[in-house]
């Protein structure tokens, strides 16, 4: 088991105003599972996955990540696990402008102190197993929103991550780059055994995953 959650709540205070934006969630994981979050906008797909993201804490319940108690590390605990253990995409990309795709992949491991060599080999590995080697000189605005979104998914994925989690993945892209998107993600389930997570609202995208 990947990730396990019980009774999870997040509850957020405005003045006098109080909202569950979670209340008693249980959710079970497994290593290598392509699971679907799916939700009308303002359910708390979003405040889920960036809890059990390592992005947020809960308000109480009990949230284990590879059989480790997180629901009570600090900041600095959260972000050493989602630096070795959970790469993201969002569905606005989140690209540097004036970066490289080569660039942009490489960046988390400058944050790691990764050796130079060993960056540069692993970032070019990733740019070769989305399709993108060619294109590792380009800047965001010279790529399709399609090759923007595979650029995303090697960043995601160059520290080597046991979960991936996308936010509305295909939120940007057209039918033909959502597929490609997808054979991706089961390509990332089927040879290297990592967990994919989407957030959706897309019945279509869901239906397609294992659960």
């Amino acid at each position: 088991m990947i990730i396990k959650t019980e009774n999870l709540t997040k509850v957020y205070e405005a003045g006098s105003q109080v909202v569950e934006a979670l209340k008693g969630i249980n959710l079970s994981v497994e290593k290598g599972e392509f699971v679907s979050i799916m939700g009308p906008s303002g359910s708390g797909k979003t405040t889920l996955m960036n809890i059990i993201g390592c992005l947020d804490s809960p308000s109480s319940g009990s949230y284990h990540l590879n059989n480790k108690s997180v629901s009570v590390l600090d900041d600095d605990d959260l972000a050493k696990i989602r630096n070795k253990e959970i790469g993201f995409v969002f569905q606005s990309f989140h690209l540097l402008a004036r970066n490289t795709a080569f660039e942009n992949v490489m960046l988390p491991l400058k944050y790691a102190g990764m050796g130079k060599d060993e960056a540069i080999k692993r970032s070019n590995d990733v740019l070769d197993l989305v399709g993108l080697s060619s294109r590792s000189k380009h800047t965001p605005a010279e790529l399709s929103g399609g090759q923007q979104q595979r650029v995303a998914i090697a960043r995601a994925l160059v520290n080597k991550p046991s979960i991936l989690f996308a936010d509305e993945p295909t939120g940007n892209l057209d039918s033909k780059n959502s597929k490609i998107l997808f054979d991706l993600f089961f390509k990332l389930r089927d040879d290297y055994n990592c967990s994919v997570i989407i957030v959706t609202h897309d019945e279509k995208s869901a239906d397609i995953c294992d659960r």
